[in-house]
């Protein structure tokens, strides 16, 4: 099989294969590692994927990726295991919402959010990767409320690392927050940061260019700065656009963003081969993307609380994958970009790469007194109960669709139970969480509280990696 090298988004950093960016997450000189060629899915190769089961489209879409460095039956098999930890035969279904409309239910995994996708076949793939070469690695990541309890899941007592979740504290829902401080597994390490999300994910790339820290740990990435994350999230735009009719017929997708991630994810099957017309942000009252798409503006303001806080973003990390194509694949030139993004708050992007993005990206903005009329409107019309989130995607496809021919998937990306507070407020009934975290509420929780400085989160990691549960709580 033809190997895929992965390259860095500001070129400096060494060309890795699969296992290496595995393990490595952000690149050496700060960039995001992406493929250095897109892998083609052909009108034939998407022709043979429509009516396989999603865990096979998944080792099939994904296999190219992966490449020699692990086998395909061993791969399909991993797969296979994955997606058996879903609660729905489909895994991800497509139910019709409107008039050409369809909802993706990307919230039957384990923590009934999309994050499962990826982390229930990326925690098989380190266990792999690190028993073959015998090594543990430390996992660090940071959280706006799905990424860590979907990692702590995927993660939870594999001896072959340890796990460090950063979340803003008091800027998650309380059910997100207890879904990961109430696991009580010895190789998981919740903290709560005094901060924003932009600021633990601030954290997080400071440890890895702190290159004697991220050497010594021997750091690994579980956010979507983690290539293999946005490789997996690519597999439900392409289950969802076969059962509408690709390849012969083109796809729109709505979808709700923060982190630019999940969008992202569907940007890059399109570059695969995807017949996608069409991809929709949706933002909450932190609209940097919005503003992008719809001004050429690329600024950073305060993060204001929101009914979907894990939209409560303002540095949206994965955009600089795609800015990389935008400018051409030129490392040069996308490194002085985010050098003055960091500096003045600004990101400088040329009209014409603006525009380019603008064939393909729209967006539209709602703040908490439109997400409640959304979440409201929507269980009128069609009797389904959606997250805030979710909600924000539906009512973005239908602002800024274009073609109404065109079929139109809406990504609901988290269960409605997730949030209860806002589902509350804005259809008066709480919904449900599944049997399997009824006691939730009830559970002890397992965090720590370290205030916004790398400081003092580099000293924590020193002290806990590695360590066995007696020696850390003694410490």
């Amino acid at each position: 099989m033809t190997e895929i090298d992965y390259i860095s988004t500001r070129g400096q950093a060494p060309v890795l294969g699969f296992e290496a960016v595995l393990l490595a997450g952000l690149a050496r000189d700060g960039g995001l590692y992406v493929p250095a060629r897109w892998p083609a899915l052909s009108r034939d190769d998407l022709g043979k994927l429509r009516g396989l089961p999603y865990a096979e489209v998944a080792a099939r879409v994904m296999q190219p990726f992966v490449g020699g460095a692990i086998p395909a039956a061993d791969f399909a098999a991993m797969a296979a295991s994955a997606y058996r930890n879903f609660d729905h035969a489909d895994v991800a279904p497509l139910v019709p919402l409107g008039a050409n409309e369809y909802l993706l239910e990307l919230f039957h995994g384990p923590t009934l959010a999309f994050k499962d996708f990826a982390l229930q076949l990326v925690g098989p793939l380190f266990d792999y990767v690190l028993k073959r070469r015998g090594q543990r690695i430390t996992i660090l990541g940071a959280t706006s409320g799905d990424t860590g309890s979907a990692a702590i899941a995927a993660l939870a007592g594999r001896d072959s690392l340890d796990v460090f979740i950063l979340h803003p504290k008091g800027r998650v829902s309380d059910i997100q927050r207890l879904q990961m401080t109430t696991v009580d597994a010895s190789n998981i390490h919740n903290i709560a940061i005094e901060g924003t999300f932009d600021d633990c994910q601030d954290l997080v790339k400071a440890a890895f260019n702190d290159l004697a820290l991220r050497d010594a740990l021997k750091l690994a990435a579980v956010n979507s700065i983690n290539w293999a994350r946005v490789a997996a999230q690519i597999v439900y735009y392409v289950w969802a656009a076969l059962k509408l009719g690709a390849p012969e017929r083109a796809v729109a997708f709505a979808v709700p963003t923060g982190n630019f991630g999940n969008v992202y994810a569907g940007y890059a099957a399109r570059q695969m081969g995807l017949p996608v017309a069409q991809l929709i942000v949706g933002s909450n009252r932190n609209d940097i993307l919005t503003r992008f798409f719809e001004q050429r503006t690329m600024e950073m303001r305060a993060v204001e609380p929101s009914l979907s806080p894990s939209m409560d973003i303002q540095v949206s990390s994965n955009f600089e994958r795609f800015l990389f194509d935008l400018l051409g694949r030129d490392g040069k030139a996308v490194a002085e970009a985010m050098a003055e993004f960091r500096r003045t708050g600004r990101m400088p992007v040329p009209e014409a790469a603006w525009k380019r993005a603008r064939e393909l990206f729209s967006a539209a903005r709602f703040d908490d007194a439109e997400t409640l009329n959304w979440i409201r409107r929507i269980r009128d019309e069609t009797g389904h109960i959606v997250d805030p989130h979710t909600a924000i995607g539906i009512a973005a496809g239908r602002a800024a669709r274009r073609d109404p021919a065109v079929p139109l998937v809406a990504l609901a990306t988290a269960h409605p139970a997730k949030f209860p507070d806002a589902v509350r407020q804005a259809v008066g009934v709480e919904p449900a969480l599944p049997p399997a975290l009824a006691d939730l509420r009830r559970r002890k929780e397992h965090c720590v509280t370290l205030p916004n400085r790398a400081a003092a989160l580099f000293e924590y990691l020193r002290q806990h990696a590695g360590k066995p549960r007696a020696a850390r709580n003694a410490a």
